[in-house]
């Protein structure tokens, strides 16, 4: 399918909203979608929404509307806003079909649109820098510098809960991103502010001090917004978003890019971060041959030996296994390395998790393919087979590592592990390596891209307008 990234300026998009004004009140509705032969979302660029890297756009939002757009038989268009306010108001200019944006359902949101099917809860929380004020309630905010979105879900929370709060006051800033508001509060610019609570996961392990006061909501719900007028669009998405539910997509989905924000510490990320700048350097070369002869991506390659090492490359574990990648004798044998040389210890390993992925069945998708391959570089092609097997037996689907995660911990239950044919294995243990791993991926990754200037910024230009088309 062929998909189109628009990124505009606000000028540019009310330019093209005034082409719309007297198209009929049903323009964006489910028939005018198929003849024209293209959906347009409105989106937002965010880790947990939608953003583009080398492999070109990702994100929550563009998979799900990618697959519905397939289950339409229409491509898609995407117009790229700042904020959900901003993407709320295209859409309500008819620049858009609907909003794919990480939206919460509220009531004033709901006297203005359609709300589709809920495909995810979050909660609204309180954000502070641990080393300035920690408050624990509303109460407490009263006298804090406080600033929110502007026409965001936190106003409309702060502003129901005002009345009972003398003394709280709030800030608001137009068309700013969680991300923004965050790195105000990180940089102790002001004290706290409100996002939702998926934002905090993600962008705290690039600001390790950012600190969660409490929930300022109980637990709200995010659903892809439509026009007044799309009411046969809105029954077509009830329909597509419950078999995307039925066949485990949305679990799939969910897996990918929220799976390995579980855990965090602020000690080990602060450490991680600063050895990035500090140690990595040495061995980037090194990675980056890696990734032209075996595929892999270097950043994948260096978080798997910061997992292994810390980057130190005379590591030395109890079990005997030393260097950069703690590779076994064995496998640095059969290798043909030398593992206490960092640049052949990182192509040794690149080598042996190549291998591991391309051994893999084809029928294995990316990223769940590396996922898998991981699973296996930590405790062997066997186990992670083993888990594959169980996970047809309950029902998961082995070709995917959502369902394989979820198998692999019964391994180590005696009910379990005497039908497998490697036996017992301590199932927890890949688990939290590729989870880990994954994590250390995913922070050197926006690390990454900060240094080359390759973050976001490529969206907008100065002449307000760029479309990219990919095949």
């Amino acid at each position: 399918m062929r998909h189109w990234i628009w990124a505009t300026t606000l000028g540019m998009a009310l330019g093209v909203a005034g082409c719309e004004r007297n198209a009929p009140s049903n323009s964006r509705d489910l028939d005018a979608i198929q003849q024209r032969g293209e959906l347009i979302v409105v989106t937002r660029a965010a880790p947990t929404t939608f953003y583009q890297d080398g492999y070109g756009p990702q994100g929550p939002e563009f998979d799900m509307a990618e697959d519905f757009a397939r289950h339409l038989g229409v491509r898609t268009r995407y117009l790229v806003a700042s904020s959900v306010s901003e993407a709320l108001h295209w859409l309500e200019q008819g620049q858009a079909d609907l909003a794919a944006a990480g939206v919460s359902r509220t009531p004033t949101r709901e006297s203005r649109f359609r709300f589709g099917p809920v495909y995810r809860h979050i909660e609204q929380q309180v954000v502070c820098h641990r080393d300035g004020p920690q408050p624990r309630d509303t109460q407490q905010l009263a006298g804090l510098r406080l600033r929110v979105g502007a026409g965001t879900s936190h106003e409309e929370r702060l502003q129901q809960v005002v009345a009972d709060v003398p003394g709280l006051r709030w800030e608001t800033a137009e068309a700013a991103s969680a991300e923004q508001l965050l790195e105000q509060v990180w940089r102790r610019e002001i004290d706290c502010t409100v996002v939702d609570s998926p934002e905090v996961a993600v962008h705290r392990r690039f600001m390790p001090e950012l600190e969660v006061a409490f929930d300022l909501s109980s637990r709200e719900e995010l659903a892809w917004v439509l026009p007044q007028s799309a009411s046969r669009l809105e029954a077509a998405l009830e329909l597509w978003m419950q078999d995307y539910r039925d066949q485990g997509l949305l679990a799939v989905q969910e897996d990918r890019y929220f799976g390995h924000l579980d855990a965090f510490d602020y000690l080990d990320m602060t450490t991680y971060r600063g050895r990035i700048f500090s140690r990595l350097p040495r061995y980037r070369n090194h990675f980056r041959r890696a990734e032209a002869r075996f595929d892999l991506p270097w950043t994948l390659l260096a978080a798997v030996a910061y997992h292994e090492s810390s980057w130190d490359p005379s590591a030395v574990s109890p079990t005997g296994v030393r260097g950069l990648m703690m590779l076994t004798s064995s496998t640095a044998r059969s290798m043909g390395v030398n593992r206490l040389d960092p640049g052949q210890s990182i192509e040794g390993a690149a080598r042996y998790l190549s291998e591991l992925r391309d051994a893999l069945p084809a029928e294995i998708p990316e990223p769940d393919r590396t996922w898998m391959a991981l699973a296996a570089y930590n405790v062997g092609p066997g186990h992670l087979e083993d888990a594959r097997k169980l996970a047809l037996r309950l029902h998961l689907d082995p070709n995917r590592w959502s369902g394989v995660k979820e198998a692999f911990p019964k391994l180590s239950q005696r009910a379990y592990a005497r039908f497998s044919s490697h036996g017992y294995v301590q199932g927890s243990q890949p688990v939290r390596y590729v989870e880990r791993v994954r994590d250390l991926h995913a922070i050197l990754d926006l690390a990454s891209a900060e240094q080359s200037g390759h973050v976001q910024s490529d969206y907008f230009l100065a002449d307000g307008e760029r479309r990219v088309a990919y095949p």
